[in-house]
């Protein structure tokens, strides 16, 4: 008998500095089965670093997993990424297709 699979999903927000960053870090989520799909999104960031406002364009990902995967998930963010603090946001996903869900379940615990 297989455990159950968590349905849990959630999706984690993350930043990159450049596109090829997070073209590396996307494509290291989902072939490492940690995330079913990641969106890349440009961006203009306004923030405060070392006693300074920045403004700097950057590229948001959108990773969409299963919640239990969020562990695994930051800790490669945390482990390809350029920042010292890389921004690591973790949004419960509460609704949505019953079935999209069921895919990124599938996606990210394919055993």
């Amino acid at each position: 008998m297989t455990e159950p699979v968590d349905t849990a999903r959630s999706m984690v927000m993350t930043t990159c500095g450049t596109p090829e960053e997070a073209d590396h870090i996307a494509a290291a989520l989902v072939e490492w089965k940690l995330a079913a799909c990641v969106q890349k999104v440009r961006i203009s960031s306004t923030y405060m670093w070392e006693g300074r406002v920045h403004h700097d364009d950057e590229v948001l990902l959108l990773i969409k997993s299963s919640t239990d995967r969020v562990p695994a998930v930051s800790d490669t963010i945390r482990s390809l990424h350029s920042y010292d603090l890389p921004e690591i946001i973790e949004v419960p996903i509460t609704g949505g297709d019953p079935d999209y869900l069921e895919w990124i379940g599938r996606m990210t615990h394919p055993d």
